[in-house]
């Protein structure tokens, strides 16, 4: 294992009786030993020496203690009145591993990966249970944290594995069982009482379900690609996933062990969640109850002013899975990342063009096609991921180290990282296009609008934006699209692409009934001109100089079902009379920041 060579400077400074506190996530643990620890810069990782060996990445230096054998408990939780029909208690279930020196009285704070996905599947193929480390991202905490006096625990959510109660998917139900099993962690004679919650996608969500509870003991949350809200996960301005037809009835069929004691698996919540897709798809604005459910299932919001700690946000500019509007993007005006750091949080990201994957999951950044980060593959993996998210544990769970610089680690999408104070960027220009200066090929009806539905689509094309520059895209772009609807329903899907090379920049989706943007819909009159507010998913991308951008509109695009509505509610578009915002920002080389990379385990093939 590579060592640090002389680069740390280890630094030890006895502090008594101090206290170190502040407002939601300015707190950092309080100790009677503080050791202050210099790290290597950032911007040297790249010449350091690097164990990339395995399928995820290593901190610069193993830690001295052993891990010791696995232990387990069920946490009993009150659950009268939580669900409709459901049994009044449940348990937790869940697993731990101490490190050693442990057995000599020291307290250790606690890394918790909490998810559905422990002994997942149907019978006879099934994940691994909570008392297996789980391959990748418990093994990443096993091997990396715990050998450095962290204890690592693997949480069931209710009704997975060996939990019992209801699967209420996201629901208040679950956020409890969560926030029981983080307040177990933090008050254990073993635990310094700091916890943190660690995940990819739903292990994302459940780190936002806890940050909503507001346990005094959860100290810093890692979501990588986490759902921060279900509605908006499913729906992108009304646009309909293909999944949110059938989200909660997936889940439900691979926890099930298909015996008599499913039956308390079965609430009133959970057959509300098996309907909660088809009524919003079908109905939208006159959907007569189904926001109850959404709103329940939203938990940024309720975490902001609630959570009293730190956020490392993790986020694939290229993930179709959980999109990047669940975290730079919110109700319209609202960017949870600026809005977190506004209200006082300790904010930092990664923010790569990878899809729907770890910043060191090299073997999955492999698959990526152009256009989707494909051209950003040979310089993805981040192999410091492991040692960047140790410095920041240290600080947030030990009080060890110097304070981690809150800024946003981010790739564009020719590979090339560099760092920003926030993302999307402060200073970004908005460049302007007025569609009217370009060119359409939409089929014209009647001598009226182009069309998109039916079959027919819409391509606009502007003509080479600068002769002279590169444009640096880096943020949220947007098209006010001007559109008459032949119908209360139908949907626009836009694919952004270089007009040039045809090369995808980014996406936009909306139906037309919640054309004011967010997540509110409103009764359209078909043959009524109104203003489509669309905005593109999160891009950072480089636009050369000489070529212009290409929109290209239909009626569903990609993961999106078509409009309910089907091939009778067309929209008419109206090019001449829309607008579309690029941010731009301008940057130099001394920006970059280089990564390390190896020709044998990264992405050089």
């Amino acid at each position: 294992m590579a060592r640090r060579s002389g680069l740390a400077v280890l630094l030890v400074a006895m502090m008594l009786s101090m206290t170190l506190s502040g407002c939601f996530g300015n707190s950092t643990p309080s100790s009677e030993e503080t050791v202050v620890e210099t790290y290597p810069d950032i911007y040297e990782r790249h010449m350091l020496e690097w164990n990339w060996t395995g399928s995820y990445s290593r901190v610069l230096e193993d830690g001295p203690y052993e891990p010791l054998p696995v232990q387990e408990v069920n946490i009993e939780v009150d659950t009268s009145g939580t669900w409709e029909g459901g049994p009044n208690t449940a348990e937790v279930h869940l697993s731990y591993w101490l490190p050693s020196n442990t057995e000599e009285g020291e307290q250790v704070p606690v890394i918790a990966v909490v998810s559905p996905y422990f002994d997942y599947g149907s019978p006879g193929s099934q994940s691994s249970p909570t008392n297996v480390v789980s391959a990748g991202r418990g093994e990443f905490i096993y091997d990396n944290f715990v050998p450095h006096g962290y204890a690592l625990a693997q949480v069931a959510v209710f009704a997975t594995e060996e939990s019992t109660g209801c699967f209420d998917y996201r629901g208040d139900g679950e956020g409890l069982g969560i926030h029981m099993a983080v307040e177990w962690l933090g008050t254990q004679n073993w635990s310094n009482g700091h916890v943190a919650i660690y995940g990819k996608s739903y292990e994302g969500a459940t780190a936002w379900e806890a940050a909503a509870q507001g346990s005094q003991y959860l100290k810093t949350i890692v979501p990588i690609s986490g759902t921060t809200a279900l509605g908006p996960l499913l729906y992108k301005n009304g646009s309909a996933e293909a999944r949110s037809q059938v989200m909660h009835s997936n889940y439900g069929g691979s926890i099930l062990d298909y015996d008599g004691d499913d039956l308390d698996n079965l609430c009133g919540d959970v057959v509300e969640g098996f309907l909660a897709g088809p009524t919003r798809y079908g109905l939208g604005e006159l959907d007569p109850y189904m926001d109850n459910y959404y709103d329940e299932r939203s938990h940024i919001d309720k975490a902001l002013g609630k959570y009293n700690g730190s956020i490392y946000w993790v986020q694939g500019l290229q993930d179709w899975n959980v999109d990047p509007h669940m975290v730079f993007g919110g109700p319209p005006g609202v960017n949870w990342y600026q809005e977190y750091i506004d209200n006082g949080y300790d904010v930092a990201g990664m923010i790569g063009q990878w899809e729907h994957n770890y910043p060191d999951q090299w073997t999955k950044h492999n698959a990526q096609d152009s256009g989707y980060g494909g051209e950003a593959i040979q310089n993805m993996t981040r192999w410091d991921w492991g040692q960047d998210l140790f410095e920041w544990m240290e600080y947030y769970l030990k009080g060890v180290g110097e304070k981690p610089a809150l800024h946003a680690q981010v790739q564009r999408n020719d590979g090339q990282w560099r760092i920003e104070e926030t993302w999307p960027p402060a200073d970004v220009e908005r460049l302007q296009l007025d569609l009217s200066d370009c060119t359409n090929d939409g089929a014209f009806v009647g001598g009226g609008a182009p069309v998109v539905g039916g079959g027919q689509s819409v391509t606009v094309e502007c003509s080479a934006l600068s002769e002279t520059d590169d444009l640096h895209i880096a943020g949220l772009a947007t098209i006010h699209l001007s559109a008459v609807p032949t119908f209360d329903g139908g949907q626009i899907f836009v694919e952004m692409q270089d007009a040039e090379t045809g090369l995808r920049l980014g996406h936009a989706t909306m139906d037309v009934r919640y054309h004011a943007g967010g997540y509110e819909a409103q009764t359209v009159v078909p043959g009524q001109e109104i203003t489509m507010l669309m905005e593109f998913q999160a891009i950072d991308a480089l636009l050369p100089a000489g070529h212009g951008i290409r929109f290209v509109l239909s009626d569903q695009g990609e993961d999106y079902l078509a409009p309910a509505c089907g091939n009778t509610c067309t929209v008419h578009v109206l090019p001449s009379l829309s607008i579309a915002e690029l941010p731009i920002i301008e940057r130099s080389s001394d920006d970059v920041l280089i990564t390390p990379q190896s020709d044998e385990a990264a992405n050089n093939q």
